[in-house]
């Protein structure tokens, strides 16, 4: 059911602002990774195809919910971090104060950085650090991160389109004219029913890791859905998920980003392939990296090298596979690089 609510098997989306959508918010924290886990649910994508939906603000990247990047739409960007920024404040206050970072300080780095977005529309990191250090504010790695950070929880910036090979930042009031406010309830309602249709089944702890609200929040929500979620105890747990899930018959192998939402999103990972696997990541430093997955199955990871005129992937798989399996292993990798238009190379196998 996972599979299929993630657009992993079954019908995929026309469009990746369509499955940005879906999900309500995909983390996208390493930004080219982040574009392989959209175009791995869409029709016919490709990474040209996904960066440029991006540039023209189909979609948005910013600091929401956790304290890290994720995609969301940019009608959605408000009400989004209306309703979880306060916590991600809270988390990060104690680090703030480290920094020296006070709301006086925060409210003048705020002034400067929207005053250069207003002339300029579009600005990288290091431009905006150069405004910053012109008014005499130390901008050392750790402090320009903070700084940066508070106008995105703010709702004031947000992506903008790349130049060159840059990532930039915009006013949020040009890329997303038409973002729309909720109210709390609404919000809490609308993040609930996105969450366990696109991720379900999930239990309330995997929400609450994954937005960062607290499980009385998360109740709320799931009060205020009542009668559009379905809910079943297995082994002592409560999962909720969408009763219109279609689970197609499907074999599949994927090769799954970092930080993929099938991965990332929940705080229990012991349906993902069994304990054993999860510890060999964890001794190995893979924790959560790229992971190749089988029939819903955690079975190894993955790496790709980028070279001149192709792409070298190299698989660490953790059990013996069978024909079929290895069959579709090797489909899973030729998508990878149909995906990035370039020939791909298998490089080795290492178990």
């Amino acid at each position: 059911m996972r599979l299929a609510n993630q657009a992993l098997i079954g019908n995929k989306f026309d469009k990746p602002e369509d499955a940005v959508s879906w999900f309500g918010a995909v983390q996208a924290q390493d930004y080219p990774a982040s574009r392989y886990s959209l175009g791995i649910r869409v029709k016919h994508s490709t990474d040209p195809l996904i960066e440029k939906a991006f540039n023209e603000g189909k979609f948005l990247r910013t600091h929401v919910m956790r304290p890290t990047w994720h995609f969301v739409l940019p009608e959605d960007i408000i009400w989004l971090q209306e309703l979880t920024s306060g916590r991600v404040k809270a988390q990060m206050a104690s680090y703030n104060r480290k920094l020296e970072l006070t709301d006086e300080v925060f409210a003048q780095c705020t002034k400067i950085i929207i005053k250069a977005l207003e002339e300029e529309n579009y600005l990288t990191r290091q431009q905006l650090k150069k405004e910053l250090e012109k008014a005499g504010i130390n901008t050392d790695v750790q402090r320009l991160g903070h700084i940066v950070s508070w106008p995105e929880l703010e709702g004031l910036i947000c992506s903008g389109p790349k130049v060159g090979s840059q990532l930039t930042y915009a006013l949020v009031s040009k890329r997303a004219p038409s973002a729309k406010r909720l109210s709390r309830e609404e919000s809490l309602a609308r993040l609930t029913f996105k969450y366990f249709s696109s991720h379900g089944p999930a239990q309330v702890q995997d929400l609450s890791w994954w937005s960062g609200l607290s499980k009385n929040e998360i109740l709320n929500g799931l009060d205020h859905n009542k009668g559009k979620l379905a809910q079943e105890t297995i082994d002592g747990k409560t999962y909720w998920y969408s009763p219109d899930t279609e689970v197609p018959k499907s074999e599949k192998a994927h090769l799954l980003s970092i930080y993929d939402e099938f991965t990332i999103a929940y705080k229990d990972r012991s349906a993902l392939g069994g304990g054993r696997y999860i510890e060999k990541m964890l001794a190995s430093g893979n924790a959560l990296t790229a992971v190749i997955v089988i029939n819903g199955m955690i079975t190894g990871n993955w790496k790709r090298a980028l070279k001149k005129d192709k792409v070298e992937v190299t698989l660490s798989i953790y059990r013996e596979l069978n024909k079929k399996e290895n069959m579709l292993l090797q489909k899973a990798v030729n998508e990878y690089g149909a995906f990035l238009k370039m020939p791909v190379a298998l490089v080795k196998i290492q178990k």
